[in-house]
């Protein structure tokens, strides 16, 4: 699936383009495209979680050969020996490299156990259409988007293809408290580059809890809800002629 550091000398139509989404748990990130170029077996100290989003990639995993395409998720977990070349004529794809501890982040914050992955290859077409979307804003996007998206498809990631087992669920705690904090911070703070880390530790819950909490309390996440604040301090300073 490749290698993040090293990819080498690029041929005529290829790009690769590697990136770090920052935040409180940094995650190594590539955006590429591959017509001839193939990788020589190879581990990650990481997990790698990557979908192919044209054309169709092959790697082998412990002598038995593997195709991905859209709609496919491809998942390896840290130390496993892997290559990868384009199956056709060329394959674009996107691919993370989380860390353990930061997958054991999530797995905390998503109430399930640490994650192990059984198959190299999973098909859902619905999630790997939102990793891909997630992987993109985190190359550029705002910081709340990106840690919103990033967090939720990663924790869906685990609940519906990890080998790990869900915990009980205590969102059936008091959540009001919370839910204000996280709102009257937002609101202070609505010109600003908010985290949802930051946010998280500012309400006292789990980034997974709070947006949970959010959603049911306000009917928005906390992004679209600094989004909105923002639009309605635009339109008074619109008021005031500015």
């Amino acid at each position: 699936m490749g290698e993040s550091h090293g990819i080498g000398a690029l041929g005529a139509g290829e790009t690769a383009r590697f990136f770090i989404a920052p935040g409180a748990a940094p995650l190594e990130c590539l955006a590429a495209r591959f017509r001839r170029h193939a990788y020589a077996p190879h581990t990650h100290d990481t997990y790698v979680v990557g979908t192919i989003v044209q054309g169709c990639e092959t790697f082998l995993i412990g002598g038995s050969r593997y195709y991905a395409g859209p709609g496919d998720l491809c998942l390896i977990d840290p130390g496993v020996v892997h290559d990868g070349a384009p199956a056709e004529e060329s394959f674009a794809y996107r691919i993370a490299y989380p860390s353990i501890g930061y997958l054991q982040g999530t797995a905390e914050d998503a109430a399930v156990d640490t994650p192990r992955f059984a198959d190299p290859i999973v098909r859902d077409p619905e999630l790997a259409t939102e990793f891909a979307a997630a992987h993109r804003v985190a190359e550029s996007g705002d910081a709340l988007d990106r840690d919103e998206r990033l967090l939720a498809v990663f924790a869906k990631l685990l609940r519906r293809h990890g080998s790990a087992r869900a915990r009980r669920d205590e969102a059936g705690k008091q959540e009001r408290g919370p839910v204000a904090r996280a709102l009257q911070y937002l609101d202070a703070r609505y010109a600003d580059q908010v985290d949802l880390a930051t946010l998280a530790a500012v309400a006292g819950i789990p980034r997974t809890r709070l947006l949970r909490a959010m959603k049911r309390a306000t009917g928005m996440t906390p992004h679209a809800w600094l989004v909105d604040r923002r639009v309605r301090a635009a339109r008074h300073l619109l008021g005031q002629g500015e």
